[in-house]
């Protein structure tokens, strides 16, 4: 398929609370270098602004990132700063806060509720902004609550530094136990074609009832996680890929859009041309015989 004048709105639109952005977004991880985290080696500043500066122009409203995405010498709040401040009107950033990373690249203790004021606030100094448009609770596996942490987000809401709160790798349970608190807008959890996974199955029809976005990370790169995009496609998704003259990985992404409306792809790369790759899925419409094909494995998993 042709990717020269598809723009993210064939996607689809969809709302953050009060912010409406396109179903196909921009997932920063990837900005900072080779692979996630410090995995890899740091990109080419100036080819990661260009890559930030294409997307905008091929219609990106929704851009996720995190303080703690960075390499040893890429932060990737800082290029989008650098690169898109001033900010367009209808561009949402999203961020998450939990996970820490020293200086040094290696992950610390993550955070104490008491200490989400200072991630919040080194995001907002990173980005240039005097609030945050989404803020993401990011679970991590100590912590079996969520309330104290959510509870702690929800009043820097208040406060006027965060529009809206979103949750990450979370279970139906802590979605419950964060709406009981204030509202969620998103929910971001790992989700893939090749990762049959009932809990987060029901996660997704729960935020579908609820009017909540669902947001998957790792749509594309599957069990390649951080490393990057699979290259782990099965004969199905190489078929279908086949009859759209499209790739494996913009069928990954198709088929997460098809989850349904509330669903929001965020693939990230550092590569222009993959970028307009990706941003061009979202035109990609599958049949339901193609749907049920793809989704196949995943049954027979069940």
């Amino acid at each position: 398929m042709s990717s020269q004048t598809i723009t993210a709105d064939a996607a689809g639109t969809w709302k953050l609370g009060d912010l409406p952005v396109h179903r196909l977004g921009f997932g920063a991880m990837r900005l900072t270098g080779s692979a996630a985290f410090h995995h890899g080696t740091p990109s080419d500043r100036d080819r990661s602004i260009a890559v930030l500066r294409k997307a905008i122009d091929l219609g990106v409203n929704h851009i996720d990132t995190a303080a703690f995405y960075f390499s040893s010498l890429r932060s990737a709040n800082e290029l989008i700063n650098s690169a898109l401040a001033p900010y367009p009107d209808d561009l949402v950033i999203v961020t998450k806060v939990g996970p820490y990373r020293t200086y040094a690249g290696e992950w610390g203790t993550s955070a104490r509720p008491e200490d989400l004021r200072g991630h919040v606030e080194e995001n907002l100094r990173q980005l240039g902004r005097d609030h945050l448009d989404v803020v993401n609770l990011r679970r991590m596996p100590q912590y079996d609550s969520i309330a104290e942490h959510f509870g702690a987000l929800a009043a820097l809401r208040e406060a006027g530094l965060i529009r809206h709160l979103g949750i990450s790798n979370v279970t139906p349970r802590h979605l419950a136990e964060a709406r009981a608190i204030a509202p969620v807008v998103c929910v971001q959890n790992r989700y893939a074609l090749d990762r049959p996974d009932p809990a987060t199955d029901e996660l997704l029809r729960l935020c579908g009832e609820q009017g909540i976005a669902f947001v998957p990370f790792y749509a594309v790169a599957g069990d390649a996680a951080e490393q990057g995009a699979t290259t782990a496609h099965d004969d199905d998704v190489r078929a279908v890929a086949r009859a759209h003259g499209a790739s494996p990985a913009q069928i990954r992404i198709a088929w997460t859009l098809h989850q349904g409306p509330n669903v929001l792809a965020i693939p990230g790369t550092g590569n222009p041309g993959h970028l307009a790759e990706n941003v061009a899925a979202g035109a990609i419409r599958l049949t339901d015989e193609e749907l049920n094909r793809l989704d196949r494995p995943r049954h027979e998993a069940g």
